[in-house]
């Protein structure tokens, strides 16, 4: 097992609660070992994001079955491992209770080009909408992974996020995108409504400049350093 893995994947954690996205004990992220891509680490059920170790992370396989750590598995393991059979290109999958994202779901109103980090999802933001309960079995983690298609986030109707990346920090990046995105977006639903959006053509020069992953990296290391402060 990669312990440089285990260290990012506990950054993760930290990030994303930093972030406004931890929920007590809820929420969950995996990556998937490099040199075994039928298992991946995953952070462990009854404990916060941000109380992952690398002591504490446990390993699961592409079943769903832990084998490996002495913590509970979460319920909801099958998004990760049906999206991780799904999408061969994807490495780390981020799922949330993100609190605007939960909100926006809620309007069932079309995502809008209200700001800069909503040209991240231009290419659409797909809703799973068949339940609003968790994702406790391996139909319902196959939905979630088609209902995601080949995109890299969706919402899930009245409950959170999924975003997902070929790398811990992609998937981070997005997650904390979204939900800002989502914030965004309540505030102008709440003043009445877009009256502007970002055009076509300036989606196509400026979306590519934020989909780097320099940028996820950077973004990834700047927080880690901004929670070592």
């Amino acid at each position: 097992m990669s312990n440089p893995l285990r260290v990012k994947l506990v950054n993760a954690g930290r990030i994303l609660e930093d972030g406004g996205q931890g929920d007590y004990v809820l929420g969950h992220v995996t990556v998937r070992l490099p040199d075994d891509p039928d298992h991946f680490l995953m952070k462990p059920a009854s404990i916060g994001l941000e109380e992952m170790t690398v002591d504490n992370i446990i390993t699961v396989d592409i079943e769903g079955e832990k084998v490996a750590g002495h913590f509970p598995r979460h319920n909801e393991v099958y998004i990760h491992s049906e999206i991780l059979r799904a999408r061969p290109d994807i490495q780390c999958v981020v799922h949330t209770h993100a609190p605007h994202a939960v909100a926006f779901s809620a309007l069932r109103r079309p995502f809008k080009m209200v700001a800069q980090r909503s040209a991240i999802f231009a290419d659409g933001l797909p809703v799973f909408n068949k339940t609003t309960d968790l994702i406790v079995d391996k139909a319902r983690g196959k939905a979630v992974a088609k209902t995601l298609g080949k995109h890299r986030a969706l919402l899930l109707q009245n409950h959170g996020i999924v975003t997902c990346g070929e790398s811990i920090e992609e998937a981070v990046f997005l997650a904390l995108s979204l939900d800002q995105a989502c914030m965004m977006q309540l505030w102008v639903e709440a003043a009445g409504g877009a009256k502007a959006v970002s055009s076509a053509a300036d989606l196509k020069k400026k979306r590519p400049r934020m989909l780097r992953p320099d940028a996820y990296r950077h973004t990834f290391e700047y927080l880690v350093r901004k929670l070592a402060r």
